[in-house]
C-alpha cells in the first residue's frame, strides 16, 4: 500500500480556490514526473492540500507554488497516511471508523 505525506498550502492574502491552483500544480508535478494528488480543503478556508508518496522530496513543488503564489506557505501536516482524504483531515483518523 502506498503511504502518503500530506501538505497544506495556505495564504493570508492570495485566493487559492477558483484560480486553477490545483490544475497548475498538478500539471507541474506531471512535468517533473512526481506522483501527486491534490484537492481543496473543505475544513479550512482558502487552503489546498496535496499528497506525495511518503518521503518524497517536495522542494521543486513547494518552489513552484511560491513562484505562482508568492505569499503562500507550504506545510507538512500528516505523514505516512494510507489512502488519504485530502478535503477533510479528520477522516484520515483510522480509529474513528468501524467497518462493521
Amino acid at each position: 500500500m502506498i503511504l502518503w505525506d500530506i501538505y497544506e498550502i495556505s495564504s493570508p492574502e492570495e485566493l487559492l480556490h477558483n484560480v486553477k491552483a490545483r490544475g497548475k500544480i498538478r500539471k507541474f508535478s506531471i512535468s517533473i514526473n512526481q506522483d501527486l494528488i491534490i484537492e481543496n480543503a473543505s475544513d479550512i478556508e482558502n487552503t489546498v492540500r496535496f499528497g506525495v508518496p511518503a518521503g518524497a522530496d517536495v522542494k521543486q513543488i513547494a518552489s513552484f507554488i511560491t513562484t505562482i503564489f508568492p505569499t503562500t506557505k507550504v506545510t507538512l501536516v500528516k505523514e505516512k497516511t494510507m489512502n488519504p482524504v485530502l478535503s477533510k483531515l479528520l477522516i484520515n483518523d483510522i480509529e474513528r471508523y468501524s467497518i462493521i
